[in-house]
């Protein structure tokens, strides 16, 4: 599968330069082509990470901000990914999923500054191998957010050696794994990253992001010495209507060392409700993220806006996902299913236009931590961590639906988005009122 990916994502670039003007010039080429798939190569797949999922925490920054904070969702043991791992991988391959993204705890493998836990590698190698050995390809996250507790000690990224710390787990990691040829994200959302450093360890954002875009493009170079194909990024949380400012400034810093552009896409422009933005454009704490308005059609401006940043370069969909209030219905009626069936559209759409979209990962196969709260559900798999100390993982609606996509590689020609189109200033706006789309 390795000399399949890379050379679907990698020689993508010549056949994309090709589409770009009308990527660029139109929004509203491919509506009659939106039916036609996203072809049978398109990588399929989910995601999740370590610290929101795997319970059984090591010692890190995040059980202590959990400490500090006890308004916040106690932790427990997550959803138990650790024990659960080979189910949930299961269920994954069942979806006819070709990619699982895990992320790799830094905490669990050197649980002091000068002791490495053998455990730890021994534990992610048997979640990589399981990936592997169900059919699908490993995507590995060296950064979720999280980090030891003995380095948040030490001033964490305040900290003028930790990029240097950072840099010796990385390099590990990538020792050990680099032979299972998965794909690497570096760091996960930088920009969301650092707002939560900055809330919750006084950390100065200018300074952690010259830092951590140093440990980007340091451990891009590595990667590439030991797997030299390797597929390679850090993934943007995409910001509608700000993106430019809020991650234009990391891009800057990182765009050189990217082999593919992986964006976390979710919402659109408008402000919540009841619950107030951050003014650096970032999103307002977990409680009210199911009143964050959902604007599907919003996808393809993020692709459309990464087509234009860097023409040509093969994007990838690191996340989307809708979240729910504890599994409840949705005040607007919007399903899961019809929401993963309005986004694929978008996508076919994008692709249709000459954008080179040649992936797209569902966050999450379950539902897990988001950052303080058990509320928020996105899992595809819903589970009560609240009320069931089993954890059972239950199947929402769009199980099947993520299975029929995949099967079919998209949403069949002819099919109209349930959600209607939103006003233009609602969506990404300048760009989603300078190119308006239209549904046939």
């Amino acid at each position: 599968m390795r000399t399949r990916l890379h050379r679907l994502v990698v020689a993508g670039l010549a056949v994309a330069s090709t589409l770009l003007p009308v990527a660029v010039g139109s929004a509203t080429t491919g509506q009659s082509a939106a039916g036609s798939g996203l072809g049978a190569d398109f990588l399929w797949g989910v995601a999740a990470s370590g610290f929101q999922s795997e319970g059984h925490a090591p010692d890190s920054n995040w059980t202590r901000y959990i400490e500090n904070n006890p308004d916040w969702d106690r932790f427990e043991d997550s959803v138990d990914f650790r024990s659960k791992y080979p189910n949930d991988i299961a269920l994954a391959a069942g979806l006819g999923a070709k990619v699982f993204r895990i992320g790799i705890e830094w905490a669990r493998l050197q649980p002091t500054a000068d002791t490495w836990d053998e455990s730890g590698f021994a534990f992610y190698e048997s979640v990589v191998d399981a990936i592997i050995s169900a059919g699908m390809h490993p995507m590995l996250t060296l950064d979720h957010w999280t980090y030891p507790a003995w380095a948040l000690e030490q001033g964490g990224w305040r900290n003028a050696g930790m990029v240097d710390q950072w840099l010796a787990n990385a390099r590990l990691v990538v020792d050990r794994f680099a032979s299972r040829n998965p794909v690497w994200v570096t760091i996960n959302e930088p920009v969301a990253y650092i707002m939560h450093e900055v809330r919750q360890n006084d950390t100065d954002p200018g300074q952690m992001l010259d830092r951590v875009a140093q440990a980007h493009n340091s451990i891009y170079d590595y990667i590439h010495q030991v797997q030299p194909d390797a597929l390679v990024t850090s993934n943007v949380g995409y910001v509608a209507g700000a993106e430019a400012e809020v991650n234009g400034p990391l891009m800057d810093r990182i765009g050189d060392k990217l082999d593919f552009i992986g964006v976390d896409y979710y919402f659109g422009y408008e402000p919540p409700k009841s619950a107030v933005s951050q003014p650096d454009g970032s999103l307002p704490p977990a409680a009210g993220m199911w009143e964050l308005p959902v604007r599907p059609e919003g996808i393809y401006y993020a692709l459309q806006h990464y087509s234009h940043r860097f023409p040509g370069k093969p994007l990838w969909i690191i996340e989307n996902g809708m979240p729910t209030e504890d599994g409840k219905p949705r005040a607007d009626g919007y399903t899961r299913s019809q929401h993963l069936r309005d986004t694929v559209y978008w996508l076919q759409r994008a692709k249709a236009d000459g954008i080179n979209i040649v992936g797209y990962n569902y966050w999450s196969i379950t539902d897990n931590y988001e950052w303080g709260s058990y509320t928020p559900r996105f899992g595809l798999y819903t589970v009560d961590v609240r009320n069931d100390p089993a954890l059972t993982r239950r199947p929402t609606e769009a199980v099947d639906t993520y299975r029929q996509i995949i099967a079919a590689s998209g949403v069949p020609r002819g099919y109209s988005p349930i959600r209607a189109l939103s006003d233009c200033g609602l969506v990404d706006p300048p760009a989603s009122c300078e190119y308006p789309l239209a549904i046939p």
